[in-house]
């Protein structure tokens, strides 16, 4: 595509985006429609690369897509105090804080079988044991 305008491929390529994500963005209006070429093609400009940008690196470091769609509601409104944003981010750092909380619980409950093994014989794994419907819950 020429000029300042991308093709869909391209601005997925630029953002590591996959061509059917960004249809998906569009069509829940995380980004707006881009204008169209004579031939019907998308016709991207700067602006739909810097908010899928924002929105990429948002989505990789975790937000929902409703918080994204408040982060980028409020990067709209750029005389806005940022509490909003703090408190969107300290949202989001607790739901990480809990997640990390349950994949220790997680972690030490897996040493705790794997510890428990015998290294003997499948019939008397203590993890197959653990795993079994029948085995009680481990505390």
């Amino acid at each position: 595509m020429t000029g300042d305008f991308l093709a869909i491929g391209e601005l997925g390529r630029k953002t590591d985006t996959k061509v059917e994500t960004i249809r998906y963005y569009e069509r829940i209006g995380l980004l707006a429609a881009p204008r169209r070429t004579p031939g019907n093609y998308r016709a991207y400009g700067p602006e739909h690369l810097n908010r899928l940008s924002f929105i990429r690196r948002s989505r990789d470091l975790g937000f929902s897509l409703d918080q994204v769609r408040a982060l980028l509601g409020l990067a709209d409104q750029r005389d806005r105090s940022c509490d909003a944003v703090d408190a969107i981010a300290k949202e989001h750092r607790a739901e990480v804080d809990r997640k990390i909380a349950d994949l220790r619980a997680l972690r030490r409950e897996l040493d705790s079988m794997i510890d428990q093994c015998r290294c003997g014989t499948v019939a008397d794994c203590r993890i197959i044991e653990a795993l079994s419907p029948t085995a009680p819950a481990a505390s």
